[in-house]
C-alpha cells in the first residue's frame, strides 16, 4: 500500500503521468457534481421533499450557519467557495473506506492547491469588500515596517494549512497500512472508523481556518469604523 497517491501511477506517456491523485480528485469532483444534480433536479418548496433535497438543505444550512457565526456577516457571498472547499475535503476523506481508494488530500500537491485557493481568495474577498486601496492599508498597520511581517504571516499560514491537512491524512494512511500488515482484521476496521472521524475534523478545521482568514480580511474596515 502506497502512502501517497502521487506514488500510484496508472498511466505514463512521455512527460505525462496519470497518478492516483489526479484520478481520485476527478472521481471526487464527479461524485459531488452528480450528487448536486440529483439534489437539485426536482427542487420543491412544498412537502414532501425528496431525500436528496433534504440532505442538500441540511448540509447547506449547516455550512451557512457556521459561516455566519464566524464572520458575523451574511454568509451567501462566501458560501460557494467555502462550501465547495469543505465538501471536497469531506468527500475525499470519507471515501477512504472504499478498497483501493487513496484520498487525494493525502497528497501535498492537492493540499497545497487548496491552501493556495484560500491564499488567493482572502485578498479577492478583502478587495471586494473594502476596495483595493482600503484592503492594502491593513498591511501597513500599525506602521509601514510591519508590511514584510504581514506578508510572511500570510505565506506561513498558507503553508501550515497545506502541511497540516496533508500530514494528518498521510499519517492516517500510514498507520492503517502498518496495522493491516501486523494485526487481525477488526483492529484496522476500528482505525479506519477513527480515520473517517479525523478526516471530518480535518475538513472542518481547514474550512474554519479559511473562513477566519477571509473574515479577518473583510472586517478590518468595519472594525475601524466602530472604533
Amino acid at each position: 500500500m502506497e502512502i501517497s497517491p502521487d506514488l500510484i501511477v496508472f498511466l505514463k506517456i512521455g512527460g505525462f503521468t496519470l497518478s492516483a491523485t489526479i484520478v481520485f480528485t476527478w472521481i471526487v469532483m464527479g461524485l459531488i457534481v452528480i450528487t448536486a444534480w440529483l439534489s437539485t433536479r426536482r427542487l420543491s418548496v412544498e412537502p414532501p421533499l425528496s431525500h436528496w433535497q433534504n440532505l442538500l438543505e441540511i448540509i447547506v444550512t449547516y455550512i451557512r450557519e457556521q459561516i455566519r457565526e464566524i464572520t458575523l456577516q451574511q454568509p451567501d457571498k462566501y458560501l460557494p467557495f467555502l462550501g465547495t472547499l469543505f465538501l471536497f475535503i469531506v468527500v475525499s476523506n470519507l471515501l477512504a473506506i472504499v478498497p483501493g481508494y487513496s484520498p487525494p488530500t493525502g497528497s501535498l500537491s492537492t493540499t497545497a492547491a487548496l491552501a493556495i485557493c484560500v491564499f488567493l481568495a482572502v485578498p479577492v474577498y478583502g478587495i471586494t469588500q473594502q476596495g483595493f486601496i482600503g484592503y492594502l492599508k491593513h498591511y501597513s498597520q500599525p506602521t509601514v515596517f510591519m508590511i514584510p511581517f504581514h506578508i510572511i504571516n500570510e505565506l506561513s499560514r498558507t503553508l501550515s494549512m497545506a502541511v497540516r491537512l496533508f500530514g494528518n491524512i498521510m499519517s492516517g494512511s500510514m498507520i492503517l497500512a502498518i496495522l493491516l500488515s501486523i494485526t487481525p482484521l477488526f483492529v484496522p476496521i476500528v482505525m479506519q472508523v477513527l480515520g473517517m472521524l479525523i478526516g471530518l475534523v480535518q475538513a472542518y478545521i481547514f474550512a474554519v481556518l479559511a473562513t477566519v482568514y477571509i473574515a479577518s480580511a473583510t472586517r478590518i474596515q468595519e472594525e475601524k469604523v466602530q472604533s
